[in-house]
C-alpha cells in the first residue's frame, strides 16, 4: 500500500475525450408515511428534487472531480433534460462543443425514488436511436481534431445507440495511431465493436456473456476466452462488492477485493472505476498500480446512495486509513499527505530524533493529543538530517501520534497548501510556538 500512495503523485492534471450515452439522472427524494388509497403502493412524499448528470455524464464528474479537464462527445435531444444536461456540465468547466444536439431524439432520463437513504423505484425514460449518419459522420470527421486535445479516451458505452461500430472503429484506430490509450466501459455481449483498445472494463455478468459462459464456470476461463477473440492489451472485469480482476494478454493476472467499510449503493461504481484508470493510464501509470487504486475508489463510491464522485482527497485519505502501519512521510509520498489533509485542522510538531525519548516528549505528545478532537491530526515533523531509526519506529508507535514527516524542502509547500493550527517545536524539554512552519526548515 505504501507504494499505492506514492502513486498518487503521478496523478497530475491531464485533458480526457469521454465520448458515449450521456443521460439525465434525476434524484427524487422524500419521505414514505402511509400507502395510497387508490392502490396498495405507498405514496412517497417528496422533498427535494436534484438533476445531475448520468451515463457518460457521470464518467465526466468524476474526472472533474480528480482535477482533470474533459471534452465531451455525444448527443442530446432538444428537450429540457438535453439543455439541463449540458448547463451542468458548462457549469464545471466542460468542453461540449462536441456534445451535439439531434432532431427528434429524447434525451433519456433515469429518475430514482428515494425515502429514507434507500431507493424504491427508478423510472426511465428513454428510447434505443440508432445514430443518424450525417450525425456520425460530423464526429467521425472531428476525432482527429478532438485526439490532439487530450491525453487519453474514455469510452462510456450505455448501449442508447450513439455509439455505432463504424464510430468506435475510426476512433479506436485514430487513437492507435496518435498512441492515446483508450478505456472501454463496454455494453452488449460483442466486445469485438472495441477491438484495439487498450483496455475493456465490463462488470461480472457482461464479461460472461460475451464469453457466452454460464455464470457458475471460472472467471479465469471467461477472460481466457475474451483476451483470445479480441484484440485488446488488457481485461478489467468490475465484480461490484467482490472487487476487481485485472487480466493482461500476456497472461499475469491480479485480484484485488474491495475494501468498504458499508456497501450502500453500487450504482456509478464503475463510472468511478472508469475515471481513475483513465486518469491513472494517461499519466503514464502501469495498470497494476492503477487497477487497486481504482479499486479503493470503488469502494468508497459504494459507501455512498447515488452516484459518487471521489476526489484525490477522499482516496489518499482512505490509502492512509488502509495503510495503519505506515506513518512515515518522506518526499515521496508527500503528495499523499498533502492530499489527505485538505480541509484538515492539525499541528505541526517538530522534533530532534537526536534528544531522544524523554519523559518531555511523552507528556508534550500527550498534551497536544488531548486537545483536538478525532477529525483533527498530530503530525511530527523530525528536524534531523538523518533522524535516528529507532527514535522513529518509537514515535510510530504511539497511537496519540498521526503521521510523522522526514526532513525535507517540501514541507514548505505542504505548509502552503494547507495551513497548520499551530507550529511548535520542543527543543531541549522546552515547547517553544513559531509562527509559521518554514521556520522549521532553518533549525538544525
Amino acid at each position: 500500500m505504501v507504494k499505492l500512495i506514492g502513486m498518487l503523485s503521478h496523478f497530475n492534471p491531464l485533458r480526457v475525450l469521454v465520448i458515449g450515452d450521456f443521460m439525465l439522472d434525476v434524484y427524487t427524494t422524500g419521505k414514505v408515511k402511509r400507502i395510497s388509497p387508490e392502490a396498495p403502493v405507498s405514496v412517497l412524499s417528496v422533498q427535494k428534487e436534484e438533476n445531475r448528470p448520468g451515463g457518460a455524464g457521470n464518467v465526466v464528474l468524476n474526472l472533474i472531480s480528480l482535477g482533470a479537464q474533459v471534452i465531451a462527445v455525444g448527443r442530446v435531444g432538444r428537450d429540457f433534460a438535453g439543455e439541463t444536461l449540458i448547463d451542468a456540465l458548462e457549469g464545471e468547466g466542460v468542453d461540449v462543443h462536441s456534445l451535439l444536439v439531434q432532431k427528434a431524439f429524447r434525451t433519456p432520463v433515469k429518475n430514482r425514488l428515494i425515502a429514507d437513504a434507500q431507493q424504491i423505484l427508478r423510472v426511465d425514460a428513454e428510447t434505443i436511436t440508432p445514430i443518424p449518419e450525417e450525425l456520425e459522420q460530423i464526429i467521425a470527421d472531428r476525432i482527429p481534431y478532438l485526439l490532439d486535445q487530450v491525453e487519453i479516451v474514455a469510452i462510456s458505452d450505455y448501449g442508447k445507440g450513439f455509439l455505432s461500430r463504424y464510430l468506435l472503429s475510426v476512433l479506436i484506430k485514430k487513437a492507435r495511431e496518435k498512441k492515446k490509450p483508450v478505456i472501454v466501459d463496454p455494453k452488449g455481449n460483442d466486445f469485438s465493436r472495441y477491438e484495439g483498445a487498450t483496455v475493456i472494463k465490463p462488470n461480472l455478468a457482461e464479461a460472461y456473456a460475451a464469453a457466452q459462459l454460464g455464470q457458475e464456470s471460472p472467471l479465469e476461463q471467461a477472460a481466457a476466452i475474451l483476451l483470445k477473440n479480441i484484440d485488446v492489451d488488457m481485461l478489467l472485469i468490475t465484480r461490484s462488492e467482490a472487487g476487481i480482476s485485472l487480466f493482461h494478454k500476456n497472461g499475469e493476472v491480479f485480484h484485488f477485493p474491495v475494501r468498504s467499510k458499508e456497501v450502500k449503493d453500487v450504482t456509478g461504481a464503475g463510472d468511478t472505476v472508469l475515471a481513475i484508470i483513465s486518469l491513472a493510464l494517461g499519466n503514464g501509470l502501469d495498470m497494476k498500480y492503477a487497477a487497486p487504486i481504482a479499486n479503493v475508489a470503488a469502494g468508497i463510491a459504494i459507501e455512498r446512495l447515488g452516484c459518487a464522485h471521489i476526489n484525490l482527497s477522499e482516496l489518499a485519505e482512505r490509502l492512509l486509513e488502509l495503510d495503519v502501519d505506515n506513518k512515515v512521510f518522506d518526499q515521496e509520498h508527500l503528495f499523499a499527505l498533502q492530499q489527505a489533509l485538505k480541509g484538515k485542522c492539525y499541528t505541526l510538531l517538530g522534533l530532534y530524533s537526536s534528544e531522544g525519548m524523554s519523559t518531555a516528549l511523552f507528556r508534550s505528545i500527550r498534551m497536544l493529543s488531548s486537545k483536538y478532537n478525532l477529525n483533527k491530526k498530530l503530525i511530527i515533523y523530525l528536524c534531523d538530517n538523518q533522524p535516528d531509526e529507532e527514535f522513529v519506529s518509537m514515535l510510530a508507535s504511539l497511537t496519540e501520534v498521526d503521521f510523522i514527516v522526514l526532513r525535507c524542502e517540501s514541507l514548505k509547500n505542504l505548509s502552503e497548501i494547507i495551513h497548520p493550527h499551530e507550529v511548535l517545536v520542543l527543543e531541549k524539554e522546552e515547547l517553544i510556538s513559531l509562527e509559521h512552519p518554514e521556520a522549521l526548515l532553518n533549525r538544525v
